[in-house]
């Protein structure tokens, strides 16, 4: 059994940055493609980004492409996702998932994390 951690969440004012970083648990995390999702009060949990099992492949969604950064370190069992130039619609909690392969659909995610909360103030 896999056990997916996030951390890293907080507030920021926008203009800001902040680094999530997956902790997971057990040896075959290299195994796994990666992805982040969120997920607004009110809202369906949408897709952010995703990375592939070498970390040479990457998939963003449209609204951070070019300010946010997935990354992962398989040595570490641990995963990134960098984010800049916040603003407040990036306000959500943030869930690391794991699955067989890089996709936008969360049900292509095997394991997942209990989310860390992301707020930007304006």
């Amino acid at each position: 059994q896999v056990q997916v951690v996030e951390s890293g969440g907080g507030l920021m004012q926008a203009g800001g940055s902040l680094r999530l970083t997956c902790a997971a648990s057990g040896p075959t995390f290299s195994g796994y493609a990666m992805g982040w999702f969120r997920q607004a009060p009110g809202n369906e949990r949408e897709f952010v980004a995703a990375i592939t099992t070498s970390g040479t492949g990457w998939i963003y969604a449209d609204s951070v492409r070019g300010r946010f950064t997935i990354s992962r370190d398989n040595a570490l069992n641990t995963g990134y996702l960098q984010m800049n130039s916040l603003t407040p619609e990036d306000t959500a909690v943030y869930y690391c998932a794991l699955g067989r392969v890089p996709s936008i659909n969360r049900d292509n995610y095997n394991y997942w994390g209990q989310g860390t909360q992301v707020t930007v103030s304006s």
